[in-house]
């Protein structure tokens, strides 16, 4: 019988993800409009309604997910005395790495006056996944940010734990250029045995950071460390003539961080409270 030989230099690479999408909106007219839209690859960015005031706008990853490879970036401008709300379609998911680590990379921008809202809803973690994302933000005079990122490793009511796998997360915020706020977060190899510690999150599987730069921090801080309550901890500095929020919260599960995460976004959020596609 005749035998087939099989090469592997023949067989084609993996397909990866590649998105870049650029988002920029000035005030105008008497209320925030979009300047500029650019979407290249699976980065995709779609307006509900392009009349809202503050501009709301979904990011959406058409390939479903990230895994070992894949590249996202997303990119926000939002002019001067502008205000914008971004969210995401669903929840991102970093699946299972064979090699490499998915990579996203945020870059906001705001101008004298301006506020963005970065809320994008829950990164969910899976087993021997590799994942790193960098955010950077800078903020003019008088700008205003509120950044949350949540994940939660592991599914449990599927009966999905993220026991293995590397989870990197780095912030930098900076207002009139001088660092304000500056965060690593970085787990793994063996992230079940971290999140056990009494010292991380004593067992639970569902983590985020809120940070708010404003000069309305200081006055929501009592009423934030109420929602919060013992499942995570709220505090305040003052800095560059403005002031800084950050909360930390965890929970047994997804549904229980964001049963937190929902109250606290509509207090600091103002007038714009909560994204529409936010729901429990």
């Amino acid at each position: 019988m005749d035998t087939i030989a099989y090469s592997l230099t023949s067989v084609p690479p993996a397909q990866r993800v590649a998105g870049v999408a650029r988002l920029g909106c000035d005030w105008n007219g008497g209320r925030t409009r979009l300047r500029r839209l650019y979407q290249d690859g699976s980065a995709k960015i779609r307006m509900p309604a392009v009349s809202a005031d503050p501009l709301e706008a979904v990011l959406i990853n058409t390939a479903g997910g990230l895994t070992g490879g894949d590249r996202l970036a997303w990119e926000v401008d939002v002019g001067a005395g502008a205000s914008a709300t971004i969210t995401t379609q669903a929840c991102e998911k970093i699946y299972r790495a064979a090699s490499d680590r998915a990579e996203v990379r945020v870059q906001l921008t705001v101008g004298e006056d301006g506020h963005i809202a970065w809320l994008p809803q829950e990164t969910i973690v899976f087993d021997r996944s590799a994942f790193a994302r960098s955010l950077d933000v800078e903020l003019a005079t008088g700008a205003e940010a509120l950044i949350l990122e949540a994940t939660v490793f592991g599914r449990l009511a599927m009966g999905e734990r993220a026991s293995q796998g590397h989870f990197h997360d780095r912030w930098r915020v900076r207002q009139d250029g001088a660092l304000v706020h500056a965060e690593e977060f970085r787990i793994g190899p063996d992230i079940a045995a971290t999140l056990n510690r009494p010292a991380a999150a004593g067992g639970a599987v569902a983590v985020a950071t809120l940070l708010m730069v404003s000069p309305r921090a200081e006055a929501l801080l009592e009423p934030a460390r109420g929602i919060v309550g013992g499942q995570g901890g709220v505090s305040f500095w003052s800095v560059r003539k403005s002031g800084k929020l950050l909360a930390r919260l965890f929970a047994e599960d997804g549904y229980q961080l964001r049963k937190r995460l929902v109250p606290l976004v509509e207090l600091l959020n103002g007038r714009a409270g909560l994204p529409k596609l936010w729901s429990l």
